[in-house]
């Protein structure tokens, strides 16, 4: 197969070419801001997070020191919790639905007390640790949006007879 080419498609052809380049060139231009917001020398801390979040998470437990082959249930939290920039945190409201088993429980804090007190770190790679200080030890291995800190996505690592991942979104 050969292509033809006519008289008035060979003068238009450096034409093409040209509005080609420029068609590159434009678009790669209109890309740096992109490339600029992506600066892989910003590194994240614990000052990422600050403010208020909701964490909403689910997955599966079962009751502690449950030996191999006992069934797995499910569990859900919805939880507001309050990072204060300095790897500290606390947990005004606080609801989990089937926390220990298959019990169909949904406690909430006695008397209105907040749950519990925490603390986090954030390594430079915006991974992290958040460690609940309960009678749990609840602790969750996190992963921060390196942007502005706004969402973190959480998985439960402790107590081991849980199966728990979620996001947090900044609200406020």
């Amino acid at each position: 197969m050969s292509i033809v080419e006519s008289p008035r498609t060979a003068a238009n052809g450096g034409a093409f070419k040209s509005k080609k380049t420029v068609a590159a060139v434009l678009s790669l231009f209109l890309c740096l801001p992109g490339l600029a917001a992506a600066d892989p020398a910003r590194k994240c801390n614990e000052n990422i997070l600050k403010g208020r979040y909701v964490f909403t998470a689910s997955g599966f437990t079962r009751p502690p020191a449950s030996g191999p082959g006992t069934p797995w249930v499910p569990k859900a939290i919805i939880e507001v919790i309050e990072f204060n920039g300095d790897g500290t945190l606390t947990t005004p409201i606080v609801a989990v639905a089937n926390p220990f088993g298959d019990s169909g429980m949904v406690p909430q804090p006695p008397g209105g007390a907040p749950g519990a007190p925490g603390v986090y770190t954030i390594n430079d790679n915006c991974s992290g640790m958040v460690h609940f200080l309960d009678a749990n030890n609840a602790t969750f291995t996190i992963f921060v949006d390196h942007t502005e800190g706004r969402t973190l996505r959480m998985i439960q690592i402790n107590p081991v007879n849980n199966v728990l991942q979620g996001t947090a979104k900044r609200v406020w």
